[in-house]
């Protein structure tokens, strides 16, 4: 449904993207993910037709038109990073001047102030809402059309708790549906909780793709089991790094990296070399490490 085709966009003698592929199939939800300044929301005004690459393309539906085009626009719901409505209007008077826009029948307006957490305050003026409200309003615009393709940039960035749940219901709800989401992100715990794929940006460049499959078992291998007892010798340990080699002791602690199915056999060697196991403390492994760990890498 969006197909990025070594797209590069620079603006003036700074490149924003350099030589993007990436294709994201329908019922697909990809995040990408990037530091400041990565090409994310470059990258996202490129697939809503904002802005006209330097070089490459991309196309959007099937068989595929070019971002640009109106009827490639049509396909498409967008929420921009910063979204900003007149103080004096009501939410709901925003949302009826877009809805007027998409031709979206006038019901939609009660359904997206009800997803979007916010029919208690549709008849209130903009001017009154908190950032994260302003923010609400910008998801329910976006929500407005029933687009099968979605683009949201840094959705949750300023919304509360009321805000996040909000949000991931309408996702979960779009992602039933079988609508392709593409969105970018700073917060990990996104990414884990929406994403089929994670896709990394550093300085433009696309670095690394992930599915949640690979990404699960990336994270698997970097979660560490803590073992806490006594008998834990010298001999234990060279026993215990048969198992699992990157055991290390750390006072009365075994710190046992690894996959968390190494750990039943660590357990019971432990228990049968004398070892008493007095407590156990899991820590899984977290996105945020494996991102970092790409972004340093690139």
């Amino acid at each position: 449904m969006i197909r990025f085709s070594e797209l590069t966009k620079r603006f003036g003698a700074q490149r924003a993207v350099e030589a993007v592929s990436l294709e994201i199939g329908r019922g697909e939800a990809v995040a990408l993910l990037g530091p400041n300044g990565s090409g994310k929301t470059t990258s996202l005004k490129a697939a809503a037709g904002l802005i006209r690459p330097t070089s490459g393309e991309v196309r959007i539906g099937q068989p595929g038109l070019p971002s640009g085009d109106p009827e490639a626009r049509r396909l498409l719901s967008f929420l921009p990073q910063r979204v900003t409505f007149p103080d004096s209007l009501t939410g709901r008077e925003a949302l009826e001047f877009y809805r007027a826009l998409r031709g979206t029948p006038p019901p939609r307006v009660d359904e997206v102030l009800e997803f979007a957490s916010l029919n208690g305050a549709g008849e209130r003026a903009v001017g009154t809402y908190s950032g994260g409200m302003v923010q609400r309003l910008g998801l329910a615009v976006a929500m407005l059309p029933d687009a099968p393709i979605l683009l949201l940039d840094e959705p949750t960035a300023a919304l509360d708790p009321d805000g996040l749940c909000a949000f991931y219901g309408v996702v979960s709800r779009h992602r039933a549906e079988g609508k392709t989401i593409l969105f970018t992100s700073h917060q990990m715990g996104d990414a884990e909780r929406l994403a089929d794929r994670i896709a990394v940006l550093v300085e433009g460049r696309l670095v690394a793709t992930l599915t949640a499959r690979e990404m699960a078992d990336r994270l698997a291998d970097r979660g560490v089991m803590r073992v806490r007892g006594t008998g834990f010798g010298d001999a234990v340990l060279r026993r215990v790094r048969e198992v699992a080699p990157r055991a290390v002791r750390d006072g009365d602690e075994l710190l046992v990296p690894g996959a968390a199915t190494l750990r039943p056999a660590v357990l019971d060697l432990l228990r049968s070399a004398g070892g008493q196991v007095l407590a156990i403390r899991a820590e899984e492994g977290r996105l945020d490490a494996l991102y970092r760990d790409l972004v340093g890498n690139a």
